[in-house]
């Protein structure tokens, strides 16, 4: 792809922290969040010519994964320089299978653009989003996209969004323009507390009204602006600017911009005045992590993990305290200290040389072995505190394609871990499978292409296994005969077991012989041969909570052994369950989902459907039910990408082991092979 960057410019570098702006855009998947990354790149003079999502030019998403999908699959960097501040531009992505991404620049941000179409409804996904930055405690402003549509209705547009986002406070969500929108086109804006015309609107006439409404709301949050204006005073707009600012710091203020990607048609401009001017710096950030501090000791924590193909793994860092330069020495907990060498700034695929990244500032290091998404890198013992993660539900199971891909497959499914912290992998101690836990298939399918496009590997995905257990259904008695005379030394080992279920009790071993017919030597052995054939199982799957007495047996003086008596006990129990009903037992979880009231019949009927038990229902929310049931595992394979479905995208569940439980007969025959 050519190189649309204007003329290769150096990344644009700030000394002080007042002067940074780290925003990210946050917005439904197909919102238009990357074309506006790019109109805004463009009107900043760091592109050239804006690319195209369908075309798959766009420099925020660059991954071919990213264009097959159509969407944003990881967190990308654009910074800005716009009048002395640089922005550090943060497209997230809005799928929910990449929620981790969008957490982590959550993280990065001091602020969030909201970006929403004008001609989507506000959808229960678009308001989960909003909940997350709110949840953040990061202030946001909202900015309407795909304005060139004939149907397209901005007043009606602003109503639906003040009583969406409002939360009961519907002045909160301000327009500070007037837009000129005009078959299916916006012509530019006026600004109401100015008066300054963008692009080519006509004469808005009259904008006293609008203005009046402005600058009512402005003011009710301000108790000396509010008698100013009560009393009829003209409030000039430096003080206006001022209240802006401080009431989106507070939250208590939403701006509403419009945006269009043509640079002649206004909207990026203003979004970018907006930024400079009234979004805060990271000296505004009010939480627990490190105050802004340039001379400060150094902490800076890893929000993003990528590979170049010529450099290695990059890990994008935010850095919070002190100020970060090439060939500094930083401490990573649990690992060895690491050198940072060359520092840069990335402007989505490029990496840009830097001199240093200062408190407040985003920057790259190459490199850094030990360093995972989310670690810290500190001049000291200092642990900045994790975001929350996503729990991936959706079980792969993989195998090597080859014998090449076997020798290479767990180093790059390290690297891929350490990238992506919303992925776990796990190898099964009792299927013996190889387990990539992922957030949904789009994630899936990320993953998997990154296997084969980064590192070369190919795997192919094979049916996932639950770890069903066995168990006696009644009581039963085993004999166990081992005797073998073949010449040179024989085998001899004889005993009888009784076994009885033990619901609940794993495993016990009671010994009742008598009269030394089995030397108490051999017992042992017995017992190790007893739990040898319960891990194997009769059907091939382990065997547990059975109780199982030694009651009698003989032994040879020459010929007894250690391992005879082991294959006897192991004899004794297979006959003892040829005698009696051996049930196959499945594991039960606890799932408990959080969805809107609406779709609570759906999920009750479909937890029935799936064998599940319904504990209970209980409030979740405002508007939100909890569900909570007891579910086989079984049932749950999918169940990620199913209640995604049938909640639209608006249900979160969790899952915890609880037991493992009989399995219906009817379905027990298909798990049953011969041990």
């Amino acid at each position: 792809m050519p190189d649309r960057s204007a003329t290769h410019a150096p990344a644009p570098t700030v000394e002080r922290p007042d002067r940074l702006r780290n925003v990210v855009l946050v917005g439904a998947s197909g919102a238009g969040k990357t074309t506006l990354a790019e109109a805004l790149a463009l009107t900043a003079g760091a592109l050239t010519r804006a690319g195209s999502v369908p075309e798959g030019s766009t420099v925020a998403d660059h991954e071919e994964i990213e264009h097959q999908q159509q969407r944003s699959v990881q967190l990308s960097l654009l910074p800005l320089a716009w009048q002395d501040t640089k922005i550090n531009l943060l497209d997230a992505p809005g799928y929910a299978d990449f929620a981790g991404e969008l957490r982590a620049a959550l993280r990065a941000a001091e602020a969030a653009v909201f970006v929403h179409s004008a001609t989507d409804e506000v959808s229960r996904p678009v308001l989960a989003l909003w909940r997350e930055c709110a949840a953040a405690g990061i202030p946001r402003a909202v900015v309407l996209t795909h304005l060139n549509t004939a149907r397209v209705r901005l007043d009606e547009t602003l109503l639906v969004l003040q009583d969406a986002l409002g939360d009961g406070h519907p002045d909160s969500v301000r327009p500070l323009h007037h837009w000129d929108l005009r078959e299916g086109h916006l012509h530019g804006s006026t600004e109401l507390l100015t008066g300054l015309r963008r692009g080519d609107p006509q004469d808005p006439g009259d904008l006293g009204e609008e203005r009046a409404a402005l600058v009512e709301a402005i003011a009710g949050e301000d108790d000396t602006l509010l008698e100013r204006y009560l009393e009829g005073e003209e409030l000039d707009t430096a003080a206006l600017t001022a209240a802006v600012r401080r009431e989106f710091l507070q939250g208590t203020l939403h701006p509403v911009l419009a945006a269009s990607p043509a640079p002649e048609a206004g909207g990026c401009a203003e979004l970018l005045d907006l930024v400079a001017a009234a979004f805060p710096s990271p000296l505004d950030r009010a939480d627990d992590l490190p105050a802004c501090d340039p001379d400060g000791p150094l902490a800076a924590q890893v929000v993003h993990t990528g590979e170049d193909p010529y450099v290695g793994r990059l890990s994008l860092l935010r850095v919070f305290s002190g100020t970060l330069r090439p060939d500094t020495t930083v401490h990573l907990a649990g690992q060895p200290d690491e050198k940072v060498t060359a520092l840069t700034c990335p402007f989505g695929k490029q990496q840009r040389p830097v001199p240093d990244a200062t408190a407040g500032d985003l920057a790259c290091a190459a490199k850094l072995a030990g360093a995972r998404t989310g670690d810290t890198l500190a001049s000291d013992a200092t642990v900045l505190p994790p975001w929350p993660l996503p729990e991936p539900l959706l079980p792969i199971a993989v195998e090597a394609h080859s014998k090449a891909d076997e020798d290479k497959l767990s180093q790059a499914l390290a690297r891929l871990a350490a990238q992506d912290p919303a992925l776990r992998v796990e190898q099964n101690p009792d299927t013996h499978q190889l387990v990539l836990w992922c957030t949904g298939e789009a994630h899936r399918a990320v993953v998997l292409d990154r296997l084969r496009g980064r590192h070369g590997v190919h795997v192919d995905t094979v049916p996932y296994e639950v770890a069903l257990r066995e168990t006696f259904g009644g009581p039963a008695s085993g004999h166990g005969r081992h005797v073998k005379q073949s010449g040179g030394h024989g085998q001899f080992a004889i005993c009888d077991l009784t076994v009885e279920p033990l619901p609940g009790g794993g495993f016990e071993f009671v010994d009742k012989v008598v009269g030394g017919s089995v030397p108490r030597n051999f017992i042992p052995s017995v017992e190790k041969g007893v739990r040898a054939q319960l891990a194997h199982g009769i059907h091939g799957h382990p065997m547990t909570d059975v109780r199982v007495t030694l009651t009698d047996g003989k032994a040879h003086s020459v010929d007894s052994s250690d391992a005879a008596f082991q294959t006897a006990g192991a004899l004794a129990l297979r006959e003892a369950a040829a005698h009696a009903k051996v049930q196959l037992l499945e594991p039960v979880d606890e799932v408990r989902v959080l969805l809107p009231d609406e779709y609570q019949g759906a999920v009750l009927g479909d937890l029935s459907a799936r064998r599940g038990h319904v504990l209970g229902t209980e409030t979740g929310g405002p508007g939100l039910s909890l569900v909570r049931a007891e579910v086989p595992e079984l049932e749950l394979t999918h169940y990620p990408v199913d209640l995604r479905s049938l909640a639209h995208g608006t249900a979160e569940f969790t899952r915890s082991y609880v037991r493992h439980a009989p399995m219906p007969a009817n379905l027990a025959s298909r798990y049953e092979h011969a041990s």
